[in-house]
């Protein structure tokens, strides 16, 4: 019966975001015209509405606006909204642009996107606080029953004791092992042993039972699934296999039949890079656009200067290790990489890395175009072929990452970036690797677009400052 209730509550809700999608077209329509003049007849523009249901409905079930919100928080609901505006926005806007160019609105569209996530967030917030309210006072209640007494269990039952609005209920414990008989634990009975489930579930309107067992006693609970399953009852499983301290822990199935827990040590997710893949394509395209104007300036500056080629292109190790090479504007003599070794004694860095001031290698155009880092400029092909992102972790040398501890490595588990935070956190007033390398940690930890956006923005202003470079 409650799924039943769950599946026609999904089907309803799809409706209501139609019905709000299409009036937001209508009263984007009205903003627009109010603010900037008359458009053509509203009956022009409704064909997006085929583009954009199907984009909406599809980003929309993809972050979890489709399954159950009960134990969603305001915040999660109204990012969940964000995130499909801001990628709807960028997917959907290309497409119109380039069907129908000539009737194609900026204004309209933008006014849409930004009436769109007003309503929808309005109506899945109005939902939230009234289901939770009325899960307050015990309507639309689900009754748990949790397997297990020890740490996992006591915080799961925490858990539901503090959010009410969730509408979960904890109709007792159910012991497990050869510890001492409990008569109750945080307040709740314990119902039985757990070779006595299947008679408490029957007896007590059990909703859900949680599994909350040490692996070691996982294979026990296999004995009962398919038990559970004949009485209707939703099982779930408290994960308890290892205690590791990784960014994001996921629960998916291979090809719809393998279950498999995987454990991310980045906080990047496949529509998060998406979204970052976008931005590095259109800032790769602008990026090669101006370095195309600036091209025959920099290429005569480096043929009167030196002699040599026009581009240096190097080895540098990529993404989990993959090699990849590398293109600068070449700002060295051409016998620099064998010079090298003379000057590692001179090395002002700590740890793997090389870098001295007033380099004798570098030529004169060179420390100009490396104090305005127009040296990087190639680097925008980089990014264009997947080989670098805009903003990452600077690509080590092969020599360098022979010299790596292992928790050095984890920097390069994402692709290398033209700029990063070391770069506008004065990298050449950074003398120890480590430093760096906790630095590009802290970035793969703690990832968003928007801070990829801010370390733009600090670059742009580091460039135009010529600061922290030589």
């Amino acid at each position: 019966m409650l799924r039943q209730q769950a599946k026609l509550f999904n089907k309803l809700s799809i409706c209501v975001d139609i019905c709000f999608i299409c009036i937001s077209l209508v009263l984007g329509y009205h903003v627009r015209s109010l603010f900037k003049g008359k458009l053509l007849p509203l009956d022009n523009y409704l064909w997006v509405l085929v583009i954009v249901i199907p984009v909406w409905f599809y980003l929309l079930k993809r972050n979890g606006l489709y399954s159950s919100i009960r134990r969603c928080s305001i915040f999660d609901i109204v990012s969940k909204l964000f995130n499909v505006h801001l990628l709807g926005g960028f997917l959907t806007s290309s497409v119109i642009y380039f069907v129908d160019r000539d009737q194609y609105s900026r204004g309209l569209y933008l006014a849409f996107l930004g009436t769109s996530f007003l309503l929808l967030s309005l109506v899945k917030v109005s939902v939230r606080l009234v289901l939770g309210f009325c899960r307050r006072r015990g309507v639309n209640t689900r009754h748990l029953l949790i397997v297990g007494t020890r740490e996992k269990a006591l915080r799961l039952h925490q858990l539901v004791e503090q959010h009410a609005a969730w509408g979960l209920l904890v109709a007792g414990f159910v012991q497990v092992g050869d510890a001492p008989v409990l008569d109750e634990v945080e307040g709740h009975k314990v119902l039985g042993q757990v070779d006595e489930l299947l008679t408490i579930c029957k007896s007590e309107q059990i909703d859900e039972v949680i599994f909350c067992l040490p692996k070691d006693f996982i294979v026990d609970a296999e004995a009962y699934l398919q038990d559970l399953e004949e009485l209707g009852v939703t099982v779930r499983m408290v994960l308890d296999f290892y205690d590791f301290s990784f960014y994001r822990r996921e629960l998916s199935f291979f090809h719809d039949e393998l279950p498999i827990l995987t454990y991310h040590p980045k906080a990047f997710e496949g529509q998060q890079l998406f979204v970052k893949r976008t931005l590095d394509i259109f800032g790769a395209l602008c990026g090669l656009v101006i370095t195309t104007v600036l091209f025959p300036f920099i290429v005569l500056s480096i043929k009167f200067d030196s002699p040599g080629p026009i581009f240096f292109g190097q080895q540098r190790i990529g993404e989990n290790g993959r090699s990849f090479r590398c293109w600068k504007f070449r700002s060295m003599f051409v016998d620099a990489e064998e010079r090298k070794q003379e000057l590692l004694a001179q090395n002002e860095m700590n740890g793997a890395i090389f870098k001295i001031k007033n380099d004798p290698r570098i030529t004169k155009v060179g420390s100009f175009l490396r104090k305005t880092s127009l040296d990087e400029f190639p680097q925008f092909w980089n990014v264009l072929k997947g080989n670098m992102s805009l903003v990452g972790t600077r690509p080590p040398t092969p020599d360098e990452v022979a010299q790596y501890e292992n928790w050095h490595r984890r920097r390069i588990s994402i692709k290398p970036g033209i700029t990063g935070m070391w770069q506008i956190s004065g990298r050449n007033k950074i003398e120890d690797f480590d430093e760096i390398v906790r630095l590009d940690l802290h970035y793969i930890d703690n990832w968003s677009i928007w801070l990829d956006i801010l370390i733009l923005f600090k670059t742009v202003k580091a460039v135009l400052a010529g600061s922290g470079s030589y």
